[in-house]
């Protein structure tokens, strides 16, 4: 294979779009070559899918010149297409048909045919550990079992060049894990491989980054060092007397503090840079005594979204703006009991229990089709159990649905607002569901609509909207009638680190009033905000406990302090071991 083959450069690149002030990307000049990742990294509207897409020859640059494998996506679209792979950010299947009729259709445009189609059949199904599925709808699969079959259809043609956009949205650890195996073995093979994500461990995987923000290119290079130069500005902090919300909220109004998160039983907090002599400062301003601060690892996100600017907000405008949530601490709100979902002989929810509390975050988590989106389902009234009860509020759902709801927000999975509407035709409709009307409805619309930041984009058609804005819309919806307890189902899926560090804020904020919140994620770092997790998997609860006790249960030698994403793999693989010998 020649240099040229090898490689993707770009000179001078620019894109611009009519309804745009600025660029979608600002003149770009790189030059990648194959052997390793690599990762084009960035926030919601960065430009990453733009770029893509001009990669693939399916938007033309405004300005510059851009070459893949020495050819011109536009004009050399036709030797193009025999030479790459292109994996858009939705799924780009059929899911009314099956992974081998998709697999048929692939081959089929490819001109894959005879023997060749069989011996390629035969090696990715194997690759991508499919095969057993062969006759399922693409429709009826989990997400991880989606991106894999999204790369088998990618990978028919064998392609030099293999463009994934944003491939490990949704998709639980253990899949994300097995993809970025799959993807690494391509890679080692000479593949030429750009893989966009705005999940920052992701990022550490790639041999080298490209970082980009509204456009433009901030960085390039390897992951670590970056992160090396985060060195010193990292710190754990406990305190004596305030929960981790009230200690993070405290911490991002400092001056000296860039940006803050939740992990465990501390707060992580990055330091401003030449701001590590005012460390002791810092700690008498927050009241904590030496011993319950201490210097610790930097990470990449760390040096991620210092590069961005730190985080760009430091308290949420809910709290001013919710009424306080009446009711006893410690009083049980949510609760399953011998909870059950069959479909046909299939259990999806198998006898499930919990019990969440007054003003607690409660986080189900579970790898793709583990259960965990049927439970969450049936507590909050949208599917009938089998056998068992939902209760909210001692309500029953099964019985007294109408009543309960009343006092529930949800905030779905999938984007569940209506495109074709305005943001502002959104809030009046969803605010109309919850029974508010004239000046009430009025005065909720105008406090949503500047909590979220929404005034400036409210006649702005929903579908056109980045993502971020999109679940700020969806969060706003939910909160019309100011629950006591919300749902939130995946509320931070694909977006990026600094949105969901704001999603984060205005959910603590809601908890400090009293709310009570119900979480399925497939992110780790964002389960350590829960104050407990039921680890969902074969319909089962198989742990539950707060971050630090599932992390100390999954610690072995290995892994004396592992992260949320290893302990959640290593109680998976836990189970399956123990629950082997009986099979």
């Amino acid at each position: 294979m020649s240099h040229a083959e090898r490689t993707i450069e770009l000179k001078g690149v620019v894109k611009r779009f009519p309804d745009m002030e600025k660029p979608a990307v600002a003149s770009l000049t790189v030059t990648l070559s194959a052997g390793g990742v690599i990762g084009l990294v960035g926030p919601d509207g960065a430009g990453k899918t733009t770029l893509m897409r001009m990669l693939a020859g399916l938007l033309q640059p405004s300005e510059g010149a851009v070459w893949v494998a020495g050819l011109d996506p536009i004009k050399d679209s036709g030797d193009l297409h025999a030479l790459m792979g292109y994996m858009p950010q939705k799924f780009g299947l059929y899911e009314d048909l099956t992974v081998q009729e998709n697999l048929n259709l692939y081959a089929d445009l490819r001109s894959v045919t005879g023997e060749q189609r069989h011996q390629t059949f035969e090696k990715l199904l194997a690759f991508t550990a499919l095969a057993p599925f062969t006759g399922r709808l693409a429709g009826k699969l989990s997400g991880g079992m989606k991106q894999k079959l999204g790369l088998a259809c990618t990978l028919v043609g064998q392609p030099q060049v293999l463009l994934l956009d944003e491939p490990g949205v949704g998709v639980d650890p253990i899949s994300r894990r097995e993809l970025w195996q799959m993807v690494h073995t391509l890679s080692d093979e000479g593949m030429l491989i750009l893989w966009s994500t705005s999940y920052l461990d992701e990022a550490e995987q790639c041999r080298t980054i490209l970082l980009m923000n509204e456009g433009e290119m901030l960085w390039q290079g390897e992951p670590k060092t970056l992160t090396r130069q985060m060195t010193g500005r990292s710190w754990l902090m406990t305190s004596p007397d305030l929960n981790n919300r009230q200690l993070l909220q405290r911490a991002l109004r400092q001056p000296t503090v860039s940006d803050g998160v939740i992990q465990g039983k501390s707060v992580r907090v990055i330091l401003n840079q030449g701001a590590q002599a005012d460390v002791l400062v810092l700690a008498q301003a927050l009241a904590l005594p030496p011993d319950h601060i201490a210097q610790t690892a930097p990470r990449f996100e760390d040096a991620f979204i210092d590069l961005l600017g730190g985080a760009t907000a430091a308290e949420s405008p809910l709290g001013a703006i919710l009424h306080d949530v009446e009711g006893a601490p410690g009083e049980t709100v949510i609760e399953a009991r011998q909870l059950t979902k069959k479909f046909g002989d299939f259990a999806a929810t198998d006898h499930v229990d919990f019990k969440v509390t007054r003003g607690e975050i409660f986080g189900l988590l579970g790898p793709n089709g583990a259960g965990k989106s049927t439970t969450f389902k049936m507590m909050c009234g949208l599917l009938v159990p089998t056998s068992g009860q939902a209760l909210v509020l001692n309500m029953d759902l099964k019985t007294d649905s109408g009543q309960a709801r009343q006092h529930l927000g949800y905030m779905a999975q999938k984007f569940s607002l209506y495109g074709n509407l305005t943001v502002n035709q959104n809030l009046h409709f969803f605010s109309g569901i919850y029974g508010l009307k004239g000046r009430r409805q009025r005065e909720s619309i105008e406090r949503m609509s500047q909590a979220f930041n929404l005034t400036p984009i409210a006649r702005h058609n929903t579908d056109a909207l980045p993502l971020g804005f999109k679940q700020r819309l969806a969060l706003a919806c939910s909160l019309m009638h100011e629950p006591d307890i919300l749902f939130l189902d995946e509320p931070t899926s694909g977006v990026d680190p600094l949105t969901r560090r704001e999603f984060w804020l205005h959910i603590n904020s809601m908890v400090e009033r009293g709310v009570t919140v119900m979480v399925t994620t497939h992110f780790m770092d964002e389960a350590e905000y829960c104050d407990r997790i039921g680890l969902v998997y074969h319909g089962k609860i198989i742990a539950s406990g707060t971050p630090d006790a599932l992390k100390q249960q999954a610690a072995d030698a290995e892994h004396p302090d592992p992260t949320m994403e290893q302990a959640f793999i290593a109680l998976i693989h836990q189970w399956d071991k123990e629950h082997s010998h009986g099979q």
